[in-house]
């Protein structure tokens, strides 16, 4: 392990057991580093008003003196009020909490208090949602942070605290000063102190920046390391065989489009070099990237190589595998599948016909990149919707072959000059067009006033023995929401549709649950399946051929095409419903642009040009690599700049050798320590 305390696990810290250290494993948190790091993405502004001028209904914080002991009733199963009266200079106003009968204990007459809730003016009283504490109160910005259900914000930010407290004097700076100094950025003492405890929303801004900027150097940092030796990287020209080529294209049932015959050139003329190839294919949802991924398989395996495809889910590692098999195996080709369900003998049978080169390709999830895993001759790498692993985990299988060609894809066309900068070691090809004999999706937008006709739709859909999509928003904030929503949904469903089955997917269940539902679904067990946008990228249902979206505009525009994808993958015409009732005029246009075209990388303009007012692009889905607080769209200008700086200082120092780079090198290792945890 690093020498260093900050990367010490977080169980270092004072009142953190193993169980409490679990739960922070769920956000991403294993050490005191990643603790401090963890900042809110938002703040509530706790102000104090006088009393007169607060308008009925008004979010508020009120200070004043305890003047009533405080009184705890209990109502219903589990319910609690607590309630106490506080005096505000010569009014007094009665203060309700409900289920936090903890607080009693806390609360002393005679105490200065600060109390974050909902004003009613005729009763004079305060629905509290939040008593502050005194390191709060004194700054009016209370920190939200994204937690779930294992980890609750008090005690994230009772944590925090604990580990700013003790920790932070050996915070050390990565960003070099030269740096800091020509940006006008904080150190990272600064950021950590007023990211998490800003004085005001001003504070709050100029340290958010100096973060984004951080964080997006890091990320810069770790790409330009593995790309140091500039460009063009050596690596073996693959010798493959046109004759036996031309016979995959015989046995497809059907003709490669001409964008499609366009990449696979790209793709054979970098195989045929001797340079490295570094391409990353862009192609929309459903536009045949998986053929294209065919054909370079089938040229390295041709030229002598074994070639491995690595997938985010399981789910979808089957049905790649399904898929490429029927295609390969008519010629002879050995295609093997490993996941974290393969059993334990299958798995050693498969692990010794890698090494010997008895398997000429291997499809798998992140159980590709274990040690025990070795091949004889791996010379194509293929990494499907690549943002979805980090960079080291990526880097892990690249170096199980000597200098390996490496094909990225993302189903998420991301506007050229972006992946460029995001991907800086990758040359780009893209897909624009579908495949012949694909009927564009017919998208509406509907309001919650024409559910009549949604509803005649669907079970039109339903009497012709086609399946249904619902799905529900995730938010953030609360996975315990997200669940509510996707309950009642289900439940309305279901009343609505009673002969007709309807289940609910979301993403808290077991792997193994949500597995077993995804396979009745596509066997057609299931009419209509409800879930939150867990439904995985890439999983083919092609008798699913209609999809209503609950509250779409809170999706961003490019979540909303990757969730459409979903359906029109048979020959039917297939049907999408985006259900909303925007309030602002964004949200109209976004509803408009969604339903009006089908092109992925038209709409990934349009979202960048509407990311100005604040449009929430679905970070999970959109094909970007995530970060926690910079957004590589609306922050784009400070990635051009961190990752030409991060270039330059690779170049001046490849190694990290300079005293002045030993915490930033540190980082790094941590990092990548901390990718590589499967």
């Amino acid at each position: 392990m690093i020498d260093n305390a900050l990367f010490a696990p977080v169980t270092d810290l004072k009142g953190v057991g193993t169980k409490t250290a679990a739960a922070l494993g769920s956000l991403g948190i294993y050490s005191i580093y990643d603790l401090l790091f963890y900042f809110p993405f938002r703040y509530d502004e706790l102000q104090t008003l006088p009393l007169d001028q607060i308008m009925d209904g008004q979010k508020v914080m009120l200070k004043g003196i305890v003047a009533t002991e405080a009184f705890v009733s209990r109502f219903g199963y589990k319910k609690t009020h607590l309630s106490f009266k506080m005096r505000i200079d010569h009014d007094v106003i009665m203060v309700n909490f409900f289920n936090q009968p903890w607080l009693k204990n806390k609360i002393e007459i005679g105490q200065e208090v600060a109390i974050y809730g909902k004003y009613n003016v005729a009763r004079q009283s305060l629905t509290a949602f939040k008593f502050v504490a005194a390191k709060e109160n004194d700054s009016g910005m209370a920190p939200i942070y994204p937690v779930n259900r294992h980890v609750k914000q008090k005690k994230l930010v009772d944590l925090i605290n604990v580990a700013i407290d003790d920790f932070i004097d050996q915070v050390q700076d990565i960003v070099p000063e030269k740096l800091r100094q020509e940006y006008r950025l904080l150190k990272d003492q600064v950021i950590i102190e007023k990211m998490h405890h800003p004085k005001n929303s001003h504070e709050a801004e100029l340290a958010k920046r100096s973060a984004i900027f951080r964080e997006f150097f890091i990320f810069e940092l770790q790409l330009a390391l593995l790309t140091r030796n500039d460009g063009k990287q050596m690596g073996y020209a693959k010798k493959y065989d046109l004759t036996e080529i031309a016979q995959l294209t015989k046995s497809l049932p059907f003709e490669l489009s001409d964008d499609q015959k366009h990449v696979v050139n790209e793709i054979f003329a970098d195989m045929h070099s001797d340079g490295q190839m570094r391409r990353l294919l862009q192609g929309d949802v459903g536009s045949g990237k998986t053929v294209v991924a065919v054909y370079a398989i089938f040229a390295a395996i041709t030229a002598g190589y074994q070639a491995a495809l690595m997938v985010p889910t399981e789910i979808l590692a089957t049905q790649h595998f399904k898929k490429i098999d029927e295609l390969l195996r008519p010629l002879g080709v050995r295609v093997a599948l490993l996941t974290g369900n393969t059993k334990t003998l299958e798995r050693r049978e498969i692990y010794r016909e890698l090494t010997d080169g008895t398997i000429n390709v291997v499809i798998g999830t992140h159980a590709l990149i274990q040690d025990s895993v070795t091949f004889k001759k791996l010379g194509l790498v293929i990494i499907d919707e690549q943002h979805r692993f980090g960079v080291g985990q990526r880097q892990a299988l690249i170096n199980k072959g000597d200098q390996p060609d490496i094909l990225a894809m993302t189903a998420t066309p991301i506007p050229r000059t972006l992946a460029l900068t995001v991907y800086g070691d990758m040359t780009v090809s893209e897909i624009h067009h579908l495949p012949a004999g694909r009927k564009p999706i017919i998208s509406t937008w509907k309001t919650s006033s024409q559910m009549k006709e949604v509803y005649r739709q669907m079970q039109e859909q339903l009497n012709q023995g086609f399946q249904i999509y619902a799905v529900t928003p995730l938010i953030t904030e609360s996975e315990t929401l997200d669940l509510k929503n996707a309950e009642e949904l289900h439940e309305k469903l279901s009343h609505d549709f009673p002969n007709h089955k309807v289940v609910l997917l979301h993403g808290q269940m077991p792997g193994a649950q949500k597995d077993e539902i995804m396979t009745a679904f596509a066997a057609g067990e299931i009419d209509i399946l409800v879930t939150t946008s867990v439904i995985e990228v890439g999983v083919d249902v092609a008798n699913a051929n209609m999809m209503v979206i609950y509250n779409a505009d809170r999706f961003g525009l490019s979540q909303l095409h990757q969730l459409r994808g979903r359906i029109g993958r048979g020959k039917t015409q297939s049907y999408c419903v985006f259900l909303a009732d925007p309030k602002t005029n964004s949200g109209k246009a976004r509803m408009k642009i969604i339903a009006s075209t089908n092109d992925g990388f038209k709409l990934a303009e349009e979202d960048l040009k509407m990311r100005g007012e604040g449009d929430l692009f679905g970070k999970a889905q959109s094909g970007l690599p995530e970060f926690r607080v910079g957004d590589v769209v609306n922050n784009y200008n400070t990635l051009v700049v961190a990752q030409k700086e991060a270039r330059a200082l690779v170049a001046a120092d490849p190694d990290l050798s300079d005293p002045g780079h030993k915490a930033l090198k540190q980082v790094l290792e941590y990092k990548q320590l901390e990718q590589n945890r499967i």
